[in-house]
């Protein structure tokens, strides 16, 4: 067989496979020349000419999972690109962090009735963050992934002939492989560039690092810093404030999390990819230089325009994030009250969170999604109204559960809300019903009895908004209101 991959000047069953994949893909499945099938015919269970064309796409197939993707290929990006300029957190760093990490605790215990972490704040380096975030990363963009998987292995066997489909299937194989491996790989990439950016854990806005983890990038906050002529104390002071907030609600509201990251990936599971572009590329195809491939899935030239259905889901994610990130804000803004320059850095933070970087773009073309709270400064306004009128601890309870957390109505009225919570602390609200404790129960994870509990089983949610989707659960030490 090693003759035949590498003979003279007949064409190998690698030229052969690679001819094959072209034609399939491109449509042209009747310009077959039955010679090419007869040397192919044994394709599927020849391990030489296989290995044959694996070596030159072996970068691709390393780590992949059963789905074709190679997770492993994109952590691998990842770090190389994060730790090119150093590893290290030095002593001063770490202990200036600490400092400022356990006076922004002080004040922010000030500020809000929102727990301490139990967990200690870190300081990362770059390739920490990535370690550290790399699994969320993965889940918000495998359903992504998948879809241009799914649509190489559809377009190459949908051109297959009927009686070709078994040899098709090894192909639709190997293209799944390619499309996905080749997608992890720009994932890496741009999750590589992104902690060269992210100055914090809770920097992008989304829950990325772990539950109750607070974290600092030193290596990165002193670029954030460098031409702000604020004070580095008080720059590293404001940046643990607010990630310490950031934390905490997180910690605090344990539904908010897989509340965010379910948006995220319904919307990411409304990604198909555009037809007519694949086709396209497929007419120009070379499984052994996938480059091509890269630069339309880099691009995201082969990501189509958003439906309106996944408009609407960006929407109530862009209105989940800003209801989020505009809490951050007024807490943080209380706490650091002290701090002579905070407006300056909380105007610096909220126009950096506005444009976001390089790497957050490519994200965006990736997998089609902009994770940048575009209503931030509204949802901040509402929580600075519902701060003043009903104060700290009314204000934080509305974290306590889904069907509490103020929507997309509350941010466009916040007069509203602040009505609604007055008259909760005149006792004008209406006296609660077994209906009400039952959901109660429901929501913190009780076991349910009776019939009210049954009817509380499908818990009312919200049409629009940041609060619509109550289901995604309550921890088990959730207490009632």
């Amino acid at each position: 067989m090693a003759d035949d991959v590498t003979g003279g000047g007949d064409p190998s069953p690698e030229d052969d496979f690679q001819e094959l994949i072209r034609q399939l893909f491109g449509g042209a499945a009747g310009d077959f020349d039955p010679e090419q099938l007869s040397r192919l015919s044994g394709m599927n269970i020849d391990p030489a000419m296989m290995q044959a064309v694996m070596r030159q796409l072996q970068g691709a197939f390393e780590g992949a999972d059963e789905t074709g993707i190679s997770w492993d290929m994109a952590e691998r990006q990842a770090l190389h690109i994060a730790n090119q300029e150093g590893l290290g957190v030095t002593a001063g760093q770490r202990t200036d962090l600490d400092q400022a990490f356990a006076l922004a605790t002080l004040w922010l215990s000030e500020a809000t009735t929102i727990s301490e972490l139990s967990a200690p704040p870190a300081t990362l380096t770059r390739g920490a963050w990535v370690e550290a975030t790399l699994p969320v990363w993965q889940e918000l963009a495998a359903p992504v992934a998948t879809s241009i998987a799914d649509a190489l292995t559809t377009a190459l066997s949908e051109q297959a002939p009927e009686d070709m489909q078994g040899l098709v299937q090894g192909a639709g194989r190997l293209m799944r492989t390619v499309g996905g491996s080749l997608f992890a790989s720009q994932l890496g990439q741009v999750v590589g560039n992104l902690s060269k950016e992210v100055v914090s854990g809770g920097d992008v806005g989304i829950p990325l690092m772990p539950d109750g983890q607070a974290a600092i990038l030193p290596q990165n906050f002193a670029d954030f810093g460098r031409d702000l002529e604020v004070p580095e104390d008080q720059l590293a002071l404001y940046v643990a404030t607010r990630e310490l907030a950031h934390a905490r609600l997180f910690r605090h509201a344990r539904w908010l999390r897989l509340h965010v990251i379910s948006q995220v990936t319904d919307f990411a599971r409304g990604v198909h990819v555009d037809t007519e572009a694949l086709e396209d590329l497929a007419t120009r195809f070379d499984p052994s230089e996938p480059e091509e491939l890269r630069r339309a899935i880099e691009s995201g030239a082969l990501l189509p325009a958003r439906s309106e259905a996944q408009d609407a889901a960006l929407a109530r994610l862009e209105n989940l994030l800003a209801t989020v990130e505009g809490w951050v804000e007024v807490v943080t803004e209380d706490a650091t009250s002290r701090l002579p320059s905070a407006q300056r850095i909380s105007e610096a933070v909220r126009r950096r969170r506005a444009v976001g970087g390089p790497a957050e773009r490519a994200l965006g073309s990736l997998v089609g999604l902009e994770i940048r709270p575009r209503r931030m400064r509204e949802a901040a306004a509402m929580w600075r109204a519902v701060t003043e009128a009903v104060g700290p601890a009314a204000r934080d309870a509305l974290w306590d559960y889904p069907d509490l957390m103020p929507n997309a109505s509350d941010i466009d009225d916040p007069a509203s809300l602040v009505a609604r919570l007055e008259a909760r602390a005149r006792g004008d609200e209406p006296v609660r019903d077994e209906m009400d404790d039952a959901l109660a129960r429901l929501l913190a994870g009780e076991e349910p009895g009776g019939a009210a509990a049954d009817e509380a089983s499908d818990p009312p949610s919200e049409s629009d908004g940041a609060g619509d989707e109550g289901e995604s659960g309550a921890p088990d030490d959730h207490r009632p209101v």
